[in-house]
């Protein structure tokens, strides 16, 4: 299902809490300790690190580069945020049970996260201890969009749901947060009218994919192991730059790979805005990724992806992603830390850079005063 032309593009956009007006002094980093799923232990049986955006954050504190105070809290996503992009039909299978005598069983959820067990639990309990950490990332993506264009850059350090589109959800991913990042800032911001996703997760991103075949102004590049999960035929026609890797890829070849493509996806449109999608399922002896990446690659990876877009004063919107080993967390805040070093993430800079045409949080483009907005 593609997302142009749908009348949500057309009708005047909502009230949201999640374009609220950030501190200058605070770093464009997003988190909640609400992104953390602890279950009774269920989630232990999925092979992702249900708490690894916690331990991100905390080994950020210890290297002093973050406070509780100077980074963003998200805020969750609310329905009418989310139906910017899903359909009402997908969010009410998120809700809804089969019932058997006076119990209420999750099969939808079950499936999406693949923990079985979930099935047999209420679905009000699966409601407020999965769906909804997995809601505030998607309101910390959402969120960390407008601070990119703001800033120049920003990270959630949750989402990057990229199997899910605005129908149907799969691989963990429940809600669309990359569509719904891109969406929000079409409908409300001034001067975004083109985005680029670069998607380096492990599994192809099908599910921005499909939301954005036909939309041309969206430009995908995705790499990926070719061999895995979800091997979706259909979506790959929306990708304009696919680079598909074999079993093992090591370093040298990968990025090689991910600069040039880079490079060149960068160089054939420059966007408004650029998602990048920094899954950590390429490092080496990940049980679903298949590559073989360092973790000194990865943290290359990403420094070759942020200078790109800073040299090119693009706004860059990065999300965490998959990443399936307990050492992703302290890689993914390496990584950061090596980027503040190089000056490629700093909250000073960040602000000088904001562009000072820039419409005020909450300001839509189908609303022309915050009167109207106010009336809502």
């Amino acid at each position: 299902m593609s997302l142009k032309g749908s009348k949500k593009d057309q009708k005047c956009s909502h009230r949201t809490q999640l374009y609220i007006e950030v501190p200058s002094t605070c770093m464009p980093i997003v988190y909640s300790p609400e992104y953390n799923i602890t279950f009774m232990g269920l989630e232990k049986m999925h092979p992702f690190d249900a708490g690894k955006w916690g331990k991100v954050i905390g080994f950020l504190k210890e290297e002093q580069l973050i406070t509780d105070d100077n980074i963003v809290e998200a805020r969750e996503a609310t329905e009418d945020d989310l139906l910017v992009v899903h359909t009402r039909r997908y969010l009410n299978k998120l809700k809804n049970h089969i019932l058997e005598g006076s119990r209420e069983w999750s099969f939808v959820v079950a499936t999406i996260t693949e923990i079985p067990p979930l099935l047999l639990l209420p679905n009000f309990l699966v409601q407020r201890r999965v769906l909804r950490p997995l809601r505030t990332q998607t309101g910390g993506t959402i969120m960390a969009g407008k601070l990119a264009i703001d800033r120049g850059w920003a990270i959630n350090v949750g989402g990057g749901f990229h199997h899910c589109s605005s129908d149907k959800g799969g691989g963990f991913c429940a809600y669309a947060d990359i569509t719904l990042a891109i969406k929000f800032l079409f409908e409300r911001v001034e001067g975004v009218s083109k985005a680029t996703i670069i998607d380096l997760d492990a599994h192809q991103g099908n599910g921005h994919e499909r939301d954005f075949m036909d939309d041309k102004r969206v430009y995908i590049m995705d790499v990926y192991n070719r061999y895995i999960y979800p091997g979706d035929g259909f979506a790959k026609r929306a990708i304009k730059r696919k680079v598909e890797l074999d079993w093992g890829t090591e370093d040298q070849e990968y990025l090689q790979k991910v600069e040039m493509h880079v490079e060149g996806a960068l160089n054939e449109v420059k966007p408004d805005v650029l998602v990048y999608n920094a899954g950590t399922d390429i490092l080496d002896g990940d049980p679903l990724g298949g590559l073989a990446i360092s973790p000194q690659g990865i943290i290359k990876r990403d420094e070759i992806l942020f200078k790109a877009a800073r040299r090119r004063k693009i706004p860059i919107l990065m999300v965490t992603s998959g990443g399936y080993q307990k050492r992703t967390a302290r890689i993914i805040a390496d990584s950061i830390i090596n980027l503040h070093n190089l000056g490629l993430v700093d909250c000073d800079s960040a602000a000088s850079e904001a562009r000072p045409s820039q419409v005020p949080f909450m300001m839509s483009k189908s609303i022309s005063s915050a009167a109207a907005l106010s009336s809502r």
